[in-house]
């Protein structure tokens, strides 16, 4: 325990992905445990890019804290703008705190943050696990050492871990780091460093602490989770383990490179009762010329029989993914082929991007940069067509009964309701008058006709 940080308030704000946010969960917990209190129980967060690891943008600071962290983003150069403006403003509305910056702007700015007036510190990917022993010094000495590293040379998997979540009734539970593919349009390999996998045993651990304190679902996340490998110990291995925990109800599994669908690892996630059947699939781009500028490793013909194996062995599974639209030098033609292959495929539901320059990429540099105008009339197409097959895929299921993870009440018009999620990820709100007053039936799993 670090005496010092004693009833410090403390401020976490959060932009970006799933992972940020677990990050962002296990170092709170860990300042808690040394005596800090959460300065904002609405835990603050905003994310505006990876919608597939969205998180409920929820702001205003009515308490003021003696530590702020701004855990950053640095996905697209407006991700970036975005973690100075965070910076800035919690800096102004806290003038005398402390003001942390971690995540992957601070990586990749590196120590010229600390040339803006607004930050006082910077803590390194991989250094979040110190984040007590680094605010401890600095409150003892006014600086730090060994707060931030050359994350591309940094072979260790950070080892953070949760108890139970503050702010959600499901659990993120972080098994990888890093990334190998180096996408042209993507800076998070050099943000993020090098594939690093957890130990199975730590995993197991903590999701079996998880589900001693109720929590019933859990969804694996990293920043590849496809490439998992713990001493030959792939993403199927750490399933079928999880699987055996009693309690968790549910396993579900963040975005996925399609290349990991195979028989060998439907038939062993096929046969887990807990296992859901909700796959978000990478994909950026269904046209194969885009897919080859993009360096992604995949054709729509494989992405397309990856569908098809799922559904062979799931009955209507939810399949989702991520489309940019606009990248550099896409024609017409390209993106008509891209607007006929998803028609065709028929996903459940598709996160639609703008093509955005990110310093830095490959593609940045890249000639026939597209108007923004086409962008947009791009991504309206998609857009609704997506919402037309979210619409169906949803409409397939009207007058059948499916179990319901109750999540939180919400009030609509004056009218409270019960909100959460089938197996497949649809939403689902029921009045709470429907089930009766008599239980609180939040963090329950209940049979509801939708």
């Amino acid at each position: 325990m670090y005496s010092n940080l004693k009833n410090k308030k403390i401020l976490i704000y959060t932009l970006g992905c799933k992972v940020n946010q677990y990050e962002s969960d296990a170092m709170l917990e860990a300042l808690i445990n040394n005596g800090c209190t959460d300065a904002n129980k609405a835990d603050p967060t905003d994310n505006e890019d990876r919608a597939e690891e969205s998180t409920d943008n929820k702001d205003g600071h009515e308490e003021k804290a003696d530590i702020c962290i701004i855990n950053t983003c640095s996905v697209t150069n407006m991700a970036d703008r975005k973690s100075r403006q965070i910076i800035h403003r919690l800096k102004a509305q806290n003038p005398s705190a402390i003001i942390a910056a971690t995540g992957c702007y601070t990586q990749i700015a590196g120590e010229k943050l600390l040339e803006d007036g607004a930050i006082d510190l910077i803590i390194g990917n991989n250094r979040k696990k110190d984040v007590a022993r680094i605010l401890s010094e600095y409150i003892a000495n006014g600086q730090i050492t060994d707060n931030y590293i050359d994350i591309n040379k940094d072979n260790e998997y950070e080892n953070l871990s949760i108890i139970k979540p503050e702010t959600h009734t499901r659990a993120y539970v972080k098994i990888q780091d890093g990334c190998n593919e180096f996408c042209t349009y993507c800076i998070i390999p050099y943000a993020r460093g090098r594939i690093r996998s957890r130990k199975l045993i730590d995993i197991t651990a903590e999701v079996d602490t998880l589900a001693r304190n109720n929590v019933k679902e859990i969804i694996l996340t990293g920043i590849n989770v496809s490439a998992y490998n713990d001493s030959g110990l792939g993403l199927k291995d750490v399933i079928k383990r999880l699987s055996k925990i009693e309690g968790i109800e549910r396993i579900r599994l963040s975005s996925m490179d399609p290349r990991i669908i195979t028989e060998e690892f439907l038939d062993t996630v096929s046969a887990l009762p807990n296992f859901c059947p909700h796959f978000h699939l990478s994909l950026q781009s269904a046209c194969n010329k885009t897919l080859k500028a993009m360096n992604r490793k995949y054709t729509i013909e494989e992405y397309a029989r990856a569908c098809e194996m799922i559904r062979s062995y799931f009955d209507r599974p939810a399949i989702t993914t991520d489309v940019i639209v606009g990248f550099p030098g896409e024609t017409d033609e390209d993106f008509e082929t891209t607007y006929n292959n998803l028609r065709d495929i028929n996903l459940y539901e598709m996160h639609v991007f703008k093509y955005s320059r990110r310093k830095g990429t490959v593609a940045d540099k890249m000639p026939d940069q597209i108007d923004e105008r086409i962008k947009t009339e791009r991504s309206n197409r998609l857009l609704s067509l997506t919402a037309e097959q979210k619409k169906s895929f949803e409409e397939s299921f009207k007058g059948e009964m499916h179990k319901i993870l109750v999540e939180e009440i919400i009030e609509r018009d004056g009218i409270s309701y019960y909100q959460g999620h089938t197996e497949r990820y649809i939403q689902v709100i029921i009045p709470c008058s429907e089930l009766g007053n008599d239980e609180n039936y939040v963090n329950q799993i209940i049979e509801y006709k939708l």
